[in-house]
């Protein structure tokens, strides 16, 4: 069986989201991206369980081909729209994947919404924040991505981008990573994702320790071993609130746990979905 990605909009609520979507039989999967990103990260991992799920990945609001509202872009904000997704394409419930930004979505969609999450994995994404939101409206926070802001936008062809890249950043992974977030204009290569989005996604952050423990499915819970995100103690406190946990480790520091080693992630992906 061929597996074909779907391109299609959604319009929900208050947004419209462009979508992949496999269309395939089976129980649903959505995967969500990182900040940054885009739903295309998760292409090969649509493909590989398309035949059996039905595998959706959304561009999430600020980022790719969706709209870009001035927002808060809270995980709350965020999570909302996820259970629109699912309501709008006529899912009642599904497995939720997410990768950092996308994997504190994942959580909190899962503890707001335990109805419509049957299990849920979180991939090196740390609980850690402020212990209290700031009190700013979002048109007045700067709308400057504080790891962009200074690249030399735009790329004038996707050559010197990448060649930028490969200094700026530290993984082959989160070169191409950003390479997907590309899009030519006529004066050359800029971001997909919105910079208001983005420093509001920042701006709004907070400590979600305590929405780990409101979750009632099993997680999966996935860390960069030697990585920034989740350091040991991180990662032991991480555990300890969540009620049914399956813990594993990537080797190495590369943040994109996904997609670093797809086959050792993969293996982990296969035992959560097989556990009862």
């Amino acid at each position: 069986m061929t597996v074909t990605l779907i391109r299609k909009t959604v319009s929900l609520k208050n947004i419209e989201l462009f979508v992949l979507d496999t269309e395939t039989e089976g129980p649903a999967i959505v995967c969500l991206h990182g900040r940054w990103g885009r739903g295309e990260t998760w292409a090969d991992l649509m493909r590989r369980y398309g035949e059996r799920y039905r595998v959706i990945a959304p561009d999430q609001r600020g980022h790719g081909l969706s709209g870009k509202p001035i927002s808060r872009y809270t995980a709350e904000e965020m999570a909302e729209d996820v259970i629109g997704l699912l309501d709008v394409l006529g899912i009642e419930s599904c497995v939720l994947i997410g990768h950092s930004m996308g994997g504190q979505i994942a959580a909190h969609a899962a503890a707001l919404h335990p109805r419509r999450i049957d299990k849920v994995a979180v991939l090196d994404k740390t609980p850690e924040g402020p212990p209290v939101r700031i009190d700013v409206l979002p048109e007045d926070i700067p709308p400057v991505d504080p790891l962009t802001g200074d690249w030399p936008l735009p790329f004038s062809d996707k050559a010197q981008a990448r060649r930028f890249m490969r200094r700026a950043l530290d993984h082959e992974s989160a070169v191409d990573y950003f390479m997907n977030s590309l899009i030519e204009t006529p004066d050359g290569y800029r971001m997909m994702f919105g910079a208001q989005a983005v420093a509001a996604n920042i701006a709004y952050n907070v400590d979600w320790y305590e929405r780990l423990a409101e979750i009632s499915c099993p997680v999966l819970l996935v860390r960069a071993r030697d990585g920034d995100n989740m350091p040991d103690e991180v990662w032991a406190k991480a555990q300890s609130r969540i009620a049914d946990c399956t813990a594993r480790e990537m080797p190495g520091a590369d943040h994109n746990v996904h997609i670093s080693d797809p086959e050792r992630f993969y293996a982990f992906v296969d035992e959560f979905l097989s556990a009862d």
